[in-house]
């Protein structure tokens, strides 16, 4: 059996971040929290993500991000097979986007 996410101080965290306020908060805490390039790894992923949702090839997100083609592979698998999480902040984000223009 595998590993769950689903911990007390998980779950502890993330509480911790819905108290963060502004991008401001975000940049503070996660300087704190994590080292440079676990933020960079983090925010690259996400870069992966996006890129893969508007059908970009792989050759283009590689070239774009620096991502491996096996952290490509596991991000599409999340996108394709995962909770849905990418999907859920894609769609609230592009919805902030219709509410400020």
């Amino acid at each position: 059996m595998g590993k769950t996410v689903r911990t007390k101080a998980v779950s502890e965290l993330f509480e911790a971040i819905l108290t963060l306020e502004n991008e401001e908060e975000c940049f503070c805490f996660f300087e704190d929290v994590c080292t440079v390039n676990e933020l960079l790894s983090l925010a690259q992923r996400f870069e992966v993500a996006r890129m893969l949702k508007e059908k970009h090839t792989y050759m283009e997100v590689a070239d774009k991000t620096g991502a491996s083609t096996a952290t490509i592979s596991r991000v599409n698998r999340s996108l394709n097979y995962g909770k849905d999480g990418y999907e859920m902040v894609f769609s609230r984000m592009e919805s902030m986007k219709d509410i400020k223009r």
